[in-house]
């Protein structure tokens, strides 16, 4: 059975304006109800992390400073969101959801999580929507609980995993291999294992033909026991922060990629949900979907 992590707290409520859409995160768990993708059988509800799982990745200031809601007014601006108590907290939920999200995966084949992704945050810093780094905190949680020797990280959301290259730029036992617009935020990128910009409107044909000739040596090479596949939607054409032009069949073709090389494999893959800010909602949900919809037709 497919396990998605979700909890209540994922949709908190943002200031009216605000450009972050976290009406998807009600939305999309509804969706896949509806159509019959998911039941209720398959969502869990995580609670929140504890701060020595935190802490092995991010530092005691960054986090006193969270918890705390001390960050500076340019910290805070950094991240996008205005700091309170309920966004921190949310933060910390979606965090164990991942934690718990490899535990299924490597039960089940493929686990995921319906927030997460949020791999801008630093170890010292959160930047672009992200505050803690669900990614790296799962990682190292797999590394250092589980004994696990090798992770590969697949970021294909439009933006790159700055957070997550930065923080295991040093440590060989995580792989960070982001594909991503050239010309996007962030404007100063970190260096990721294996980095491969793409120029500005590159559709379908090009970036799938590119995954496709990347992964699966990737893969080979690498050898992991475990991938975190950041599964974000501003590739779109119609994304407003996005500078791509993929489709919504190029981009569930992408995950059909991703999913089909870990299953050929029997490599376990925790997928987050990452990135999505096109002005219809209704076309970010169907774009999530389709990941859920292909990780269920290839696993399960």
């Amino acid at each position: 059975m497919l396990k998605v992590a979700w909890n209540q707290h994922y949709a908190h409520e943002l200031p009216k304006g605000h450009r972050f859409p976290m009406e998807k995160y009600n939305l999309l768990p509804q969706q896949l109800l509806h159509e019959g993708t998911m039941d209720k059988e398959n969502f869990f509800d995580p609670s929140e992390i504890s701060e020595e799982r935190v802490l092995r990745v991010h530092t005691r200031d960054y986090l006193d400073k969270l918890l705390n809601k001390s960050l500076s007014r340019k910290e805070e601006r950094a991240t996008g969101f205005p700091l309170s108590d309920k966004l921190v907290k949310r933060e910390l939920i979606i965090t164990q959801g991942t934690i718990e999200a490899v535990d299924h995966a490597i039960e089940n084949g493929a686990s995921a999580n319906i927030a997460g992704g949020t791999h801008h945050a630093f170890k010292d810093r959160g930047e672009g929507f992200c505050l803690l780094n669900d990614i790296a905190i799962g990682s190292s949680y797999a590394l250092e609980e589980l004994g696990m020797k090798q992770i590969l990280v697949v970021d294909l959301d439009v933006h790159q995993g700055n957070g997550t290259a930065k923080i295991f730029e040093e440590d060989p036992r995580v792989f960070t291999f982001s594909m991503h617009g050239e010309k996007n935020y962030p404007l100063r990128k970190e260096k990721s294992d294996l980095d491969i910009p793409l120029p500005d409107k590159t559709g379908d044909d090009t970036y799938l033909t590119t995954l496709r000739e990347t992964l699966p040596g990737l893969v080979k090479e690498v050898k992991p026991e475990l991938i975190f596949f950041q599964s974000g939607v501003d590739v779109l054409e119609s994304d407003k922060l996005g500078r791509l032009s993929l489709t919504i069949d190029g981009c569930r073709k992408r995950d059909e990629i991703v999913f089909t090389e870990t299953e050929k494999r029997g490599i376990p893959v925790v997928f987050n949900m990452g990135g999505g800010y096109s002005e219809k909602i209704a076309v970010i949900i169907e774009a999530h979907a389709n990941t859920y919809r292909a990780a269920r037709e290839i696993y399960f």
